[in-house]
C-alpha cells in the first residue's frame, strides 16, 4: 500500500480520482503540530538557538494515532500538502511524528511531493520526481512562527500593565493597524481648500452642443482659488465670441491586466463584489482543491507555455485572429521573491467556462470567482482595445486674456480585450473644424472645497501592504480578520476605522516600541524570513539579532513608560452602584459595553446596546438592536431571551418587519433540523 497525505478531505476525493488504487489517500486537517495554545508559556527555550517545543494539536490526536498506524504497514508515504511554506512545515511536522512513533517509521519511506494543480497529468508527474522535505521553508516558516511568538508574548503583557487587560500585540497586526490609525489622523487634520470649477455650455451653428472646462488662462494653468476670482472669470467668458482653437484627435490604446496573483485576486474580489480577503481566499481554496484553478498562493505572472497556447487558441477560434496579438504576451513579476516555477492563478482547463463549476457544496461564488479568474487569463493575451480620443480646445479672447476650454473624448474603435465583458466608456464629441465660431448658451461655475483622503477599504489596505512590503499577500486575509477580531479596528460602510482601544494601544507601542512599529523593519524581516526560505540566512542568526535588544526594550518600557489613557465615550448618567462615577462606553475585546468611569475602583458593567432607529419588533413592540455574531451582523429584540425574534437584514424604513412565524429559514437552520433528525 502507498500512502498520501494532504491536508484536506476534498483534496483527498479530488487526487483519488486521478491515483491507482494501491494509492490510500488520507488528509491531515491542516497542522497536525504547533506550539501551545494556552497554559504552555512561551514554549520557546531562548537560550538554546530559540529550540521550541511543539505539541500534537488538541483535536488532531486521533488523526494522527490513525495516520500512524496506516504509515507503519505503507510501503511508501508520500507527503502532498500545498506548494509553500506552510504546506512544507505540515509535511515536515507529519514525518517526525511518524519517525517517532512506536514502532518508528523509516525515514527512507518518505517523499514529498509537490503540485500547483490538481489535474491528472500534473499529479502523475510530480510522482513521477518526488523530492525531500526543503529544511530551508520549513525553516522559514518556524522562524516566523517563532518571531511572532516571541514579539506577542512580550508586547502582551506589557500592554496588560501599561493600557488595558487582555490585549494584545502582533508583529504585523499591530503595525497593519497603524496604517489605519494615520490615516485617521490624517483626516482628522484635513483642511478644506476652496476652488472653482467653471465651464461654458456652447452650441455651433448647426445647434449641436458642446460643453467645455476651463483649463488654461494666458498658456497658464486654471486655479481658481475663491469667489471674487470667479466672479471676475465668469465676467470674462458672459459675452463675447468663442472660437474652436484646435481639434487633434490621436490613437490610443488600453492593453489588458496581467494575470491574478493572490494580492491582484483579493483586490478584485473586494471592489468587484464587497468580498473580505478571507471570504475570497475560502472560496479560491475550495476551487484549487477540486481542480479547477491553479494554487491560489502566488506572487508570479508566469504562465506555462502550453496554458498560453491553449488560451490562444481558444481565443482564436471563439473571437476570430484579430483578437489575437502578433507575439505572446508576458509580464515581468515584480516580487522579487516570486518563484517562477510558480504560475499565476489560473483554470487547470480554459475551455471550462463558469456554468460547468456545478455539483456538491459550489455555490454562485464559487461561479463568480472562476468567471473572474479565467477571463483575467483571456484577457491577459488577448489584443489591445483601440480607441480615437479626440480634445477639443475653445478659445475666448476677453480683455487683455485668453481663456482656453477643452474638453475631451473617446471613441472606441476595436474592442480586444475588452469583448470579454467590460463595457465601453465612449465619450463621443461633436465634428467641429478649427476656426468655427460657437454662441455661448450659459456660463457655469461652482464653488468645491477638496476633500480629504479617503480610509482604507480592505482592497485598499491590501494594496498599501503590498507596497510597503508589510505581510505577504498569503498572509494578508489572516491579518485583516484578527484586528478585526481584536476589535482594533472596525469596518463601517466598507471602510476602515480604528476603535478608540486600536488608537490608544497604537500610539502606546509606537511610542514606546518604534523600531518594531516601523513600517521598514517589518518590511526588512519579511525579507529576511524569505532569504531564510531560500538559503541566503540562517534562521537562528536572523532571530538572536533581533531578540535581545527588543528584550532589553520590553524590560525598560515595563519599568518606566507612563500608563496609557484609552479615551471613552460620556454617557453624563449616574453609575448605579457607587453613585459618583459616570457611566461611559468603552471598548472591549468583544466590542463595546457600559462601565462605571472609575473603574477599577468601582467595577459596575453592563452590555452595551446599539439600537436600529426607527424599527420595532413585530412579536413584542420592543426596540431592535444590532448585534453580532460568528456569521455576521444582525438584528434582534431588546427584550431577548424573553422575545427570540431575529432577522439578517432588515427592509427599507417604513417597511413592515417579517414576523418569527413568517420568517424563512436560514441555511445553517435547516442543516441543524436535518441533524436532528437523523
Amino acid at each position: 500500500m502507498k500512502l498520501v497525505i494532504v491536508e484536506s478531505p476534498t483534496k483527498a476525493k479530488t487526487l483519488a480520482k486521478f491515483l491507482p488504487k494501491e494509492y490510500k489517500i488520507e488528509a491531515s486537517m491542516g497542522h497536525v503540530r504547533d506550539l501551545p495554545q494556552k497554559g504552555g508559556g512561551l514554549a520557546i527555550d531562548t537560550e538554546n538557538d530559540f529550540a521550541p517545543t511543539y505539541q500534537v494539536i488538541g483535536n488532531k490526536k486521533k488523526t494522527v494515532t490513525a495516520l500512524k498506524k496506516l504509515a507503519q504497514s505503507a510501503d511508501e508515504i508520500y507527503l502532498a500538502p500545498d506548494p509553500d511554506r506552510e504546506g512544507e512545515a505540515i509535511a515536515y511536522h507529519v514525518q517526525y511524528l511518524m519517525e517517532n512513533a512506536r514502532p518508528k517509521v523509516p525515514t527512507s519511506k518518505f517523499k514529498r511531493v509537490t503540485f500547483h494543480e490538481i489535474t491528472k497529468t500534473a499529479i502523475l508527474d510530480a510522482m513521477k520526481v518526488p523530492g525531500v522535505v526543503d529544511m530551508k521553508m520549513v525553516n522559514s516558516q518556524q522562524a516566523r512562527r517563532v518571531l511572532d511568538r516571541l514579539v506577542g508574548y512580550t508586547l502582551s503583557p506589557v500592554l496588560w500593565k501599561k493600557v488595558r487587560r487582555g490585549l494584545s500585540a502582533g508583529r504585523v497586526q499591530s503595525v497593519t493597524v497603524r496604517l489605519i490609525v494615520e490615516k485617521e489622523e490624517e483626516i482628522k487634520a484635513f483642511v478644506p481648500v476652496e476652488y472653482w470649477e467653471i465651464g461654458a455650455e456652447l452650441k455651433s451653428k448647426d445647434k449641436v452642443e458642446l460643453r467645455v472646462e476651463l483649463s488654461k488662462i494666458d498658456g497658464k494653468k486654471a486655479e481658481v482659488k475663491n469667489e471674487k476670482e470667479a466672479e471676475t472669470i465668469v465676467n470674462d467668458l458672459e459675452s463675447g465670441e468663442y472660437k474652436v482653437g484646435k481639434v487633434v484627435t490621436r490613437p490610443q490604446k488600453k492593453s489588458p491586466n496581467p494575470p491574478f496573483t493572490t494580492s491582484l485576486l483579493q483586490r478584485a474580489g473586494s471592489n468587484l463584489y464587497g468580498w473580505s480577503a478571507k471570504n475570497t481566499m475560502r472560496v479560491a481554496q475550495q476551487l484549487y482543491e477540486r481542480g479547477f484553478i491553479t494554487y491560489h498562493r502566488t506572487d508570479s505572472y508566469h504562465l506555462s507555455k502550453d496554458v498560453v497556447a491553449a488560451a490562444r487558441s481558444y481565443i482564436e477560434k471563439t473571437y476570430g485572429k484579430e483578437y489575437l496579438p502578433p507575439t505572446v504576451r508576458s509580464y515581468k513579476t515584480k516580487s522579487k521573491n516570486a518563484q517562477e516555477a510558480h504560475e499565476a492563478i489560473r483554470p487547470t482547463d480554459v475551455l471550462v467556462d463558469e456554468n460547468q463549476i456545478t455539483g456538491g457544496k459550489l455555490t454562485e461564488q464559487h461561479q463568480k470567482l472562476y468567471k473572474l479568474i479565467r477571463n483575467r487569463l483571456l484577457a491577459c493575451q488577448m489584443a489591445d482595445a483601440l480607441y480615437d480620443r479626440t480634445r477639443i480646445v475653445v478659445l475666448r479672447q476677453a480683455q487683455d486674456k485668453l481663456y482656453e476650454l477643452s474638453v475631451n473624448g473617446s471613441v472606441m474603435k476595436f474592442p480586444g480585450w475588452t469583448k470579454l465583458g467590460k463595457s465601453s466608456d465612449d465619450v463621443e464629441l461633436p465634428s467641429l473644424t478649427e476656426g468655427e465660431m460657437l454662441d455661448l448658451v450659459k456660463v457655469l461655475s461652482e464653488q468645491k472645497f477638496t476633500s480629504p483622503p479617503g480610509r482604507y477599504t480592505e482592497a485598499g489596505l491590501i494594496k498599501e501592504l503590498e507596497k510597503r512590503g508589510i505581510g505577504r499577500p498569503s498572509t494578508y486575509a489572516a491579518i485583516i480578520s484578527t484586528i478585526q477580531a481584536r476589535a482594533y479596528v472596525e469596518k463601517q460602510e466598507k471602510s476602515f476605522h480604528p476603535t478608540a482601544i486600536g488608537t490608544a494601544v497604537t500610539e502606546f507601542l509606537v511610542k514606546n516600541f518604534e523600531s518594531v512599529m516601523a513600517y521598514e523593519f517589518t518590511a526588512g524581516m519579511e525579507d529576511s524570513l524569505d532569504e531564510i526560505a531560500t538559503g541566503k540566512k540562517e534562521w537562528v542568526k536572523v532571530l538572536r539579532e533581533f531578540w535581545k535588544p527588543f528584550q532589553k526594550k520590553a524590560e525598560e518600557v515595563t519599568e518606566k513608560a507612563d500608563r496609557a489613557k484609552v479615551p471613552v465615550e460620556s454617557t453624563g448618567e449616574k453609575c448605579p452602584d457607587c453613585k459618583d462615577g459616570e457611566i461611559v462606553i468603552r471598548v472591549g475585546r468583544f466590542g463595546k459595553f457600559y462601565s462605571c468611569g472609575t473603574y477599577p475602583e468601582c467595577k459596575y458593567t453592563k452590555q452595551y446596546k446599539e439600537y436600529a432607529e426607527g424599527y420595532t419588533c413585530p412579536d413584542c413592540e420592543g426596540r431592535v438592536v444590532i448585534k453580532k455574531s460568528k456569521r455576521g451582523k444582525f438584528y434582534g429584540c431588546e427584550n431577548y431571551p424573553k422575545c427570540k425574534w431575529a432577522m439578517w437584514k432588515l427592509p427599507k424604513p417604513g417597511e413592515p418587519l417579517t414576523k418569527s412565524e413568517d420568517m424563512p429559514k436560514r441555511k445553517w437552520e435547516k442543516k441543524k433540523v436535518k441533524s436532528k433528525k437523523k
